[in-house]
């Protein structure tokens, strides 16, 4: 069965049809889902998923673009979080340079804390990297992340960066943009990373893969990323679901059973 590795089964997108959608997702061959936090309050609603569901798993962090909102007060609440059951990394942190706001010194900032927060409690980490790749990969090493681990989500460098993260001992989440047809880069991506250090992820409900890039994603799409890998990797679509699985299980399933 497939492992999604990552999806925001919070976001308003879903309000019409969540438990339609969620309680379809077994039936459909997905064994987990890791839902992942972007704010504190989609913190809070992951936490809540993953009360609900038994096959939803949680990550708890803030993303760059809303570090701003974070302080010592409700950097203490997220700490707490992570230590629910069910939360198995903390993310998705990192830099986001495409938005402007917050500035850059904030969310290195909170991208060191949240790394520091990661290690102190002995879970991985899902990095969100957008155009600041130097400065996400001097961050890590400079806090030492091979020493954390994770993985590296909608990873959208060149093949050589994805190499070095593999080197560090982070796995590389694929998603959707590698069935595209100008996602050039992200099928040499593939073709140069392990499949034993590749996870399977849609972002949901962003970047649905071909046919349905448009519309609204879901973890009913990823067969559509795994066929594509299979083709690049030269194997069979059943290989990958199973060694993407493994992968997942290994980074995040370890730190709650």
């Amino acid at each position: 069965m497939i492992f999604e590795s990552h999806a925001h089964y919070d976001d308003d997108a879903f309000d019409e049809d969540r438990q339609e959608l969620l309680s379809s997702l077994q039936e459909n061959g997905i064994e987990y889902v890791i839902n992942v936090g972007a704010s504190l309050q989609s913190t809070a609603s992951t936490v809540e998923l993953t009360k609900r569901y038994p096959f939803i798993y949680g990550a708890a962090g803030v993303h760059p673009s809303e570090t701003a909102e974070l302080n010592e007060e409700n950097f203490t609440w997220l700490v707490k979080q992570c230590s629910q059951p069910k939360i198995v990394a903390v993310g998705e942190i990192g830099l986001d340079y495409y938005w402007k706001e917050p500035e850059e010194e904030i969310q290195k900032v909170w991208f060191a804390r949240q790394l520091e927060l990661a290690r102190s409690i002995k879970k991985p980490v899902i990095i969100h990297s957008r155009d600041a790749a130097k400065d996400t990969f001097d961050i890590m090493c400079a806090h030492k992340a091979e020493e954390i681990g994770g993985v590296v989500h909608c990873f959208s460098y060149s093949a050589e960066m994805a190499q070095e993260y593999v080197k560090m001992g982070f796995y590389i989440g694929i998603g959707g943009v590698v069935t595209f047809k100008n996602g050039k880069k992200m099928k040499e991506v593939v073709e140069a990373v392990p499949l034993d250090r590749i996870l399977l992820e849609t972002d949901s409900p962003y970047l649905a893969p071909e046919p349905n890039r448009g519309k609204r994603n879901s973890s009913l799409n990823i067969p559509y990323i795994a066929k594509q890998i299979a083709v690049i990797k030269d194997v069979s679509y059943e290989e990958v679901v199973e060694a993407t699985n493994a992968n997942a299980k290994r980074l995040f399933m370890n730190t709650c059973e």
